[in-house]
């Protein structure tokens, strides 16, 4: 059974973005940035909100055009192009390409369904989807990246209303930059537990 796993970049302080969906601080060096391909591409769909969905669909369809981004940057392009993109959204009119399928609303029988098919783990980004999974206990793991810096305001990482959730360390490493990951799952043996 594959995981839904939420992976998001996080300042010391909690927050995924500041205000006017700044993200600005996010340190992706190229250590980094080889890393996020490395994990990214063994899964097997991306989960995503529209805002994260059309963020990234406005830089990554041609982002290896340039040969300014070569190396990690034109590496991830053709990652994200290929791999099947599920977007929520009660307000987008279609899907676009790029290997995208519009979903309206979270139902936790589909999403069941998604972890049954075959292939790797499930990636959700985005803050409002993250706390729609949440509210429906659907998250499996967790690999968040801690930025070393506090921004003060902006998006939190978790509603304040999410409930109260156990989690395993699965492990942790840190980067050159600063930036540590920190990776849960459930507990209880029917959790499977990921690389070190």
């Amino acid at each position: 059974m594959r995981r839904v796993t939420l992976m998001m970049s996080v300042s010391l302080d909690g927050f995924v973005e500041g205000p006017g969906r700044d993200i600005g601080w996010h340190l992706v060096d190229d250590e980094l940035h080889r890393h996020f391909n490395d994990e990214l591409r063994a899964m097997g769909a991306f989960l995503t909100g529209r805002v994260t969905h059309e963020m990234m669909a406005a830089f990554w369809p041609t982002a290896d055009d340039d040969p300014a981004n070569a190396g990690p940057v034109a590496e991830f392009a053709g990652i994200w192009r290929s791999m099947p993109k599920y977007v929520y959204s009660r307000t987008l009119p279609r899907a676009d390409a790029w290997n995208s399928t519009l979903v309206r609303e979270v139902v936790p029988a589909e999403v069941a369904a998604l972890k049954a098919a075959p292939g790797g783990d499930l990636a959700l980004g985005g803050a409002d989807l993250a706390a729609s999974f949440l509210r429906h206990d659907l998250v499996d793991a967790y690999r968040i990246y801690v930025h070393p810096v506090r921004i003060g305001r902006g998006t939190p990482l978790f509603p304040p209303d999410a409930a109260a959730a156990p989690l395993r360390l699965e492990g942790t490493r840190s980067f050159g930059n600063g930036v540590v990951q920190l990776r849960y799952g459930r507990p209880g043996p029917d959790a499977r537990t990921g690389p070190a």
